[in-house]
């Protein structure tokens, strides 16, 4: 793996899990959600209109994609109001490799390694320590994280499908627009104007670039280097979101939590290599 393909992956692990704590750190983590969509799709708007190539094959995958992203928004930014960055992220991100490796054996016949079941084993490992041993575990930031991992399996496994028939930036713009529009309409029906111009800042409008940003670097470490690689290097997010989390967000993550994010990245670069 060349070495600037390893340092765009890196980068986009860290311009994700920013994205996420500025959210979460938000007043109003709806709120910030709905101003930051808006900022991506307006931001890379003039990025999809220059690389535009769209088959008309591409868009039931969209809507497909879409009705799963506004699914992922409307969790996250309600988890993030309810549980914690450190135990939420490390769920849905290391989960949702897992589920797409699940479907893909199960639902579509495909094939498996004795290196992706021991990822699979790691993971689940993973998983116990970040959600902890105690009986007073949050319950409902696990099932946030769980659900939340669902999403991005199902949009990740209609995307693989559907960014056959598309450049990667235009599939991504146009799946993003119709989210967008719907949960920043949803949260002004619900929170009314105030709640939303209070949260357009410095913070929402830098986690709305990051949001498409790191989807960018990716497809630029991609051009560089194989997918596995980039993949497994990308999943350190996991483990930069919970150390932020403790940092900037003040959540007291102890050794078992950080041990079992780490553990959770490794399962997933498993899983990638």
């Amino acid at each position: 793996m060349p070495a600037s393909a390893f340092f765009l992956a890196l980068a986009a692990a860290f311009v994700h899990a920013l994205w996420n704590l500025l959210i979460a750190r938000a007043r109003d983590p709806e709120a910030a959600t709905a101003v930051a969509v808006v900022v991506a799709v307006v931001a890379f708007a003039p990025v999809a209109a220059l690389t535009w190539e769209l088959e008309a094959a591409a868009w039931p995958y969209v809507a497909a994609s879409s009705a799963a992203h506004l699914a992922y928004f409307a969790l996250l930014a309600a988890a993030y109001r309810r549980a914690e960055v450190s135990l939420v992220y490390p769920l849905a991100r290391g989960l949702a490799p897992v589920l797409v490796l699940v479907v893909a054996v199960v639902a579509l016949g495909a094939g498996t390694s004795a290196g992706e079941a021991l990822g699979v084993c790691v993971v689940a490992l993973g998983v116990l320590f970040v959600r902890g041993f105690r009986g007073d575990a949050d319950t409902r930031g696990v099932l946030f994280g769980l659900t939340i991992a669902g999403v991005i399996a199902a949009y990740t496994l209609v995307d693989n499908e559907g960014i056959e028939f598309a450049d990667p930036i235009a599939y991504l713009e146009v799946t993003m627009f119709g989210p967008a529009v719907l949960y920043a309409g949803a949260v002004l029906a619900w929170k009314g104007r105030a709640p939303v111009v209070a949260d357009l800042g410095p913070a929402t409008i830098v986690a709305g670039v990051a949001m498409f940003g790191a989807y960018a670097l990716v497809l630029a470490a991609l051009q560089l280097a194989p997918a596995a690689p980039v993949a497994a290097v990308r999943e350190t997010s996991v483990v930069i979101a919970t150390v932020g989390a403790a940092l900037f967000l003040g959540e007291r993550v102890g050794p078992a939590r950080y041990g079992g994010a780490v553990l959770v990245a490794a399962g997933v670069a498993l899983l990638a290599l």
